[in-house]
């Protein structure tokens, strides 16, 4: 572990730190520290005005103070006097109990305490578009299955490229990239990881795939469903538990269906329980229901789930077991903020494993053509409002997430909702402008 980051600094040449926590929406905040300073900030943290950011608070608040987490420290790979550090949020020399990182922590030491640890790998899909975000990129990335298209991703090889050779510098051990089922999209896969490692890795990698794009003259969306027609952008997540020291999956039991013990089916069970109120924080954008809601793609299937079933290695259910000791959360898409994800998991879990949930009949049918057959399986929120009127709804997640968080999360997600409803579309124009 780096403790002194000012050591960090002086042994691998950095001049400058990016001092960064995630708000409440997902949006990164930094401070660029120069290394002179970095010993106060590691000890007092980089001053913020707190409402100038997606955070419930007001002007009347006092400072708040992003305290770096030297654990978390990366160098720049592309821009190497430069490194960034995931920071804690205080305030009045406390935890900001909303702050999505100390939430997640909050959450890990819950599990802890039962003596697991929550491992996790995600899948973080994204689109390349031209400069000004328009349209895609690749003029000749037009076929109807563009998925694994050996062209197009050639044609962004640079691209991808030099993305994977920064996380392999940074040791992340990636194993494949590909393009995905929309055209202009691709996914990137790396070794999952402890729950807050994952959650810092993923935040660092949405950082660095639009800083990549941006440097070749691109840009990087991981907006859930940014074309009408095409498949949304996901963002599946790989589960299991271990044992306190990380050496044995509590999940894996090569006797039990699927491979998954009954303290995996316990967990998958809390999932189950709590997903209509999850989508709130796994579907955390108005765009995000364009995604789970989707019609018929042009490549012929959306890869998103719009109800809460479960089944072995089939892509149609919101949860896939696709190898023993662990299963596959397909309900996240790209706008989920990497540490409330991780978090909300973990919440909806640790809840089932402690009432022993059972997470019901698995459906072994191809939901998009036959889900009809199954007519008492809960649908998934339709539009963001119902999906907040579900976690206003479910008061246990709300604990296990705690009540600050819970209380400034409705608070601001349903401040975007009436925007959103007081905004005039041009569908309303063209579809009312003659009644």
């Amino acid at each position: 572990m780096k403790k002194d980051l000012t050591e960090f600094a002086a042994k691998c040449g950095v001049k400058y730190f990016m001092v960064s926590y995630t708000d409440l929406f997902g949006a990164q905040r930094a401070k660029i520290v120069p290394t002179q300073a970095m010993a106060d900030m590691q000890k007092d943290g980089a001053g913020f005005a707190g409402f100038a950011t997606w955070l419930d608070l007001s002007p009347a608040h006092p400072d708040l103070f992003a305290i770096p987490d030297p654990s978390s420290v990366v160098q720049l790979p592309w821009k190497k006097e430069v490194a960034w550090v995931a920071a804690d949020c205080t305030m009045d020399g406390k935890p900001l109990q909303q702050a999505p990182r100390v939430v997640l922590k909050r959450v890990v030491g819950a599990a802890e305490a039962e003596q697991l640890r929550v491992k996790t790998g995600i899948e973080a899909e994204f689109f390349l578009l031209n400069a000004d975000g328009s349209k895609i990129s690749d003029e000749f990335d037009t076929a109807v299955k563009p998925c694994y298209d050996q062209q197009a991703i050639m044609r962004r090889y640079d691209v991808i490229a030099e993305i994977c050779d920064h996380m392999l510098a940074l040791g992340w051990n990636p194993y494949q990239n590909d393009h995905e089922d929309a055209n202009g999209q691709f996914e990137m896969n790396w070794e999952f990881d402890d729950t807050l490692s994952t959650a810092d890795k993923h935040s660092f990698f949405k950082f660095m795939v639009k800083s990549v794009a941006e440097k070749h003259g691109l840009r990087a969306t991981f907006m859930p469903k940014p074309f009408k027609g095409l498949t949304g952008n996901g963002c599946h997540c790989h589960v299991s538990v271990w044992d306190k020291d990380g050496k044995t999956n509590t999940f894996a039991d090569k006797k039990a269906e699927f491979g998954l013990s009954d303290r995996g089916r316990q967990f998958l069970g809390g999932i189950m329980k709590h997903a209509s109120a999850l989508a709130a924080i796994t579907n955390p954008a108005v765009n995000s229901y364009k995604r789970i809601n989707a019609p018929r793609t042009v490549s012929g299937a959306t890869w998103a789930p719009n109800a809460v079933t479960w089944t072995g290695n089939n892509r149609t259910h919101m949860v896939r077991v696709p190898a023993p000791g662990r299963f596959e959360l397909r309900l996240a898409d790209g706008a989920a903020n990497p540490y409330l994800l991780q978090a909300a998991i973990i919440a909806a879990g640790l809840s089932g494993m402690r009432g022993k949930a059972d997470p019901g009949p698995h459906y072994d049918i191809d939901m998009y053509k036959e889900g009809n057959t199954i007519p008492d399986a809960p649908k998934l929120p339709l539009n963001l409002l119902d999906a907040l009127r579900e976690y206003d709804k479910d008061t246990e997640l709300q604990k296990a997430l705690g009540p600050d968080f819970s209380s400034a999360y409705l608070t601001l997600k349903h401040h975007e909702w009436n925007s959103y409803c007081s905004h005039l579309t041009e569908w309303e124009r063209q579809t009312t402008l003659d009644v």
